[in-house]
């Protein structure tokens, strides 16, 4: 799933603090552990589901309105929420078997609901610029086959995001907990970032392109002014006067021989510079620096290194610092994507050193 990538991280968190918090609750160690991601609808979702769930509905109020929904198999619900009441170790497995759930299951898992909005409120709160408040709703129970779908039962109608993770509990055989936030909601929490729309009848998509199309692609979806000589009298860079700090130049890549040829060729620059994996926190490399520019380099041109594009731009929304993205095999789809998200230019690798360095010389304005 495209973009997201500050959304996810918020749900990364949240889910992970909900296991390790509704464990204390419940008395032993539970772990949510966020897995996967992707688009779905209610239609899609709710055709492919074969046993019952429980739906927590949790109501986004302040400057983030909308409702996003907590989805539970009610036979992971019955076993937490029979850990929870004390229940017997054989008498839960009976119930999760028979999926038998009573009043007393609901008011606890009701409880277990309320500790998980608690977390979500607590990283939602920490991390979003605008004031935001969680509010749980009571579980609603969905059998399919027997309850029937509407336009707003068991959830509305519409595109969703749905976030799945791995419930894991000593002893118990769990399955998942899903995160559905619809398209409009998801958009409030992480909006996507404004670009310019690339003409994609006139690139085409799927087929491998070479140097010039993709050079092409990048002069032509680039800033006004960008491809420009800088002339020779600008100033170089100001060591440690950043509006952040150092002034830095972060690159990212995973492959040690490739990284350590991109450090090399800039260190003409003076700036300080920062290397990391795609793996690595971006908010820990950017912390203390005024990064001045940025390199993302991968072998393929994959939604992993569009992934870290799109999580530089959401560092520095409000003036976030030119990316250069780099892979050895590029389709015109990718291309047009990194551009999309915020590449400022697209490097075929391998490449020389002279041309990097004419790259790093004219994004962060050095004399020639």
């Amino acid at each position: 799933m495209d973009g997201y990538t500050t959304l996810h991280e918020m749900l990364e968190s949240a889910l992970k603090q909900a296991g390790e918090e509704s464990g204390m609750l419940l008395g032993q160690e539970l772990t949510i552990t966020l897995s996967d991601s992707l688009t779905t609808s209610k239609t899609a979702y709710f055709g492919d589901l074969d046993d019952a769930i429980f739906v927590i509905g949790v109501d986004s109020r302040e400057a983030y309105v909308g409702q996003f929904y907590l989805l539970f198999l009610l036979r992971d619900a019955i076993v937490m929420s029979s850990t929870l009441l004390g229940i017997p170790p054989a008498r839960i497995q009976e119930k999760s078997r028979l999926a038998i759930i009573e009043n007393d299951d609901i008011d606890a898992f009701s409880e277990i609901g309320n500790m998980i909005n608690g977390s979500f409120n607590t990283v939602f709160q920490g991390s979003l610029t605008n004031k935001v408040h969680l509010k749980v709703l009571p579980p609603k129970k969905f059998i399919p086959e027997i309850d029937q779908l509407s336009e707003e039962e068991p959830i509305p109608e519409g595109e969703y995001l749905m976030f799945r993770s791995r419930l894991e509990m000593a002893g118990q055989d769990m399955n998942y907990l899903d995160v559905l936030i619809p398209v409009p909601l998801g958009n409030q929490f992480d909006p996507p970032p404004m670009s310019p729309e690339p003409d994609l009848e006139e690139m085409g998509s799927g087929e491998t392109v070479d140097a010039t199309d993709v050079a092409a692609a990048s002069a032509e979806k680039a800033a006004p002014g960008l491809m420009e000589e800088v002339d020779a009298g600008e100033a170089g860079p100001s060591i440690g006067m950043g509006m952040d700090g150092v002034d830095s130049i972060v690159v990212l890549q995973d492959d040690d021989d490739a990284r350590r040829f991109i450090v090399d060729a800039i260190a003409f620059s003076g700036f300080q510079v920062v290397e990391g994996t795609l793996d690595d926190n971006i908010k820990e490399l950017f912390a203390g620096k005024n990064v001045r520019l940025v390199i993302i380099g991968s072998v393929d041109a994959d939604d992993r290194e569009l992934s870290v594009c799109i999580k530089v731009m959401a560092m520095r929304q409000d003036s976030p610092p030119p990316i250069m993205m780099s892979a050895q095999r590029w389709t015109r789809t990718a291309a047009l994507k990194a551009l999309k998200y915020g590449a400022r230019d697209i490097v075929i690798t391998p490449c020389s050193e002279e041309d990097l360095a004419a790259k790093v010389r004219r994004f962060c304005k050095l004399p020639e």
